[in-house]
């Protein structure tokens, strides 16, 4: 396994990985059945590896290049944390704010709900995604338009998962609410509020947030794996290999949560900018470095404010990941800000099969340790 040898090579003898061996990385991705993946590391001192692999049906949609608009999925969670904030750094808002204070009667139990918890998912609030009238419209099979307090209501419709502040669940129900209590306090809708404090000032001329389409093209298996939720389809034009082309799903469903579009190189920018304490005064740095432990499957990624630390074979990295029909992605640096790194894979579920997991997963391995072995 190409991956695997270049990610023992890497940590018995400190070498960096030749983009050659990144590129027969990132080949083995697609043998493997991901239609395809974009990486792009960045060590840190000047020297950026760039590439693209794809199948070869799937050049017929287009022709994926390594600068490519892609669909960063959760990942905006932390450009909407940022934003939130810079609101607390301005007064205009206090991690410590119920939300019944800024979105009253929207959510049951408002006033022990505060900022922090929808930041770090410990709120307990019941995740939308998994209603069944909203998870209809996220895989595509209803092109209902959903507005933010709908999919709250969606939400608010189950059980809370547990008192708030008691424990973490990762839940797109936070940033939704924090979504709209950033247009309240800001005084702009989110997509102004991005556009005129992290998008405009860092020059990010391809990140936007729900307008427009990806140029990438996203693709999911027409046959899901067993384990997901009977009935569970995607909707789109049937492709070989037995995907369907998820491109033109309709997003609403994802907005604050997870609707920004975006490429590796601008979020390499904004990593930087972010960590390096450009964006956000040291105090609230502290705030949204400050973890707790996610999910007991993943015992190597804690949750901060917006922000997740993942330990990885060749070191800690900083950032998220996202998931979005089609899309799959993981932007990281260093603590510092320095180095950066970027994989993103058209397919969440495309991923499932064994092989291509794992071959994803050494990618994205391999590319860190080149980050940080440089």
């Amino acid at each position: 396994m190409i991956a695997e040898l270049l990610l023992a090579a890497v940590l018995t003898t400190g070498a960096v990985p030749h983009p050659s061996e990144l590129a027969a990385a990132a080949q083995r991705v697609v043998d493997a059945g991901a239609p395809g993946v974009i990486v792009r590391v960045d060590d840190g001192h000047g020297r950026v590896t760039s590439l693209a692999r794809q199948v070869p049906w799937s050049r017929a949609d287009h022709v994926l290049a390594a600068g490519d608009r892609f669909r960063m999925g959760s990942n905006t969670k932390t450009m909407v944390a940022t934003v939130v904030l810079q609101l607390v750094a301005e007064h205009r808002l206090r991690l410590t704010d119920p939300v019944e204070k800024w979105l009253p009667g929207a959510i049951p139990n408002g006033s022990a709900i505060t900022l922090r918890m929808l930041l770090g998912h410990t709120s307990g609030l019941f995740n939308y995604t998994y209603d069944p009238d909203v998870l209809q419209a996220f895989t595509g099979q209803d092109t209902r338009v959903w507005a933010p307090r709908e999919l709250i209501a969606a939400a608010v419709r189950h059980d809370p998962l547990f008192a708030p502040g008691t424990a973490y669940a990762y839940s797109n129900t936070n940033y939704i609410a924090l979504g709209l209590v950033a247009e309240k306090a800001g005084g702009r809708t989110l997509a102004d509020l991005i556009q005129q404090r992290i998008a405009g000032p860092l020059h990010l001329t391809d990140t936007y947030l729900g307008t427009g389409r990806s140029t990438a093209h996203g693709y999911e298996p027409a046959v899901l794996p067993p384990g997901t939720p009977a009935g569970l389809a995607f909707a789109g034009p049937s492709r070989p290999d037995g995907y369907v082309d998820t491109t033109g799903i309709n997003f609403s469903t994802e907005w604050a949560a997870g609707g920004i579009v975006s490429t590796a190189p601008d979020w390499a920018r904004f990593d930087r900018a972010l960590l390096s304490g450009k964006l956000l005064p040291p105090v609230l740095m502290t705030e949204m470095r400050t973890t707790v432990a996610e999910e007991a499957e993943f015992p190597n990624r804690r949750y901060g404010l917006g922000l997740e630390q993942v330990v990885t074979p060749c070191g800690t990295v900083w950032g998220h990941s996202g998931q979005v029909p089609g899309y799959s992605s993981e932007n990281y640096t260093d603590a510092t800000g320095r180095r950066t790194v970027s994989v993103l894979t058209s397919t969440i579920f495309g991923l499932s099969a064994p092989n291509a997991g794992a071959a994803n997963q050494d990618l994205v391995n391999a590319a860190v340790c080149s980050m940080f072995k440089a």
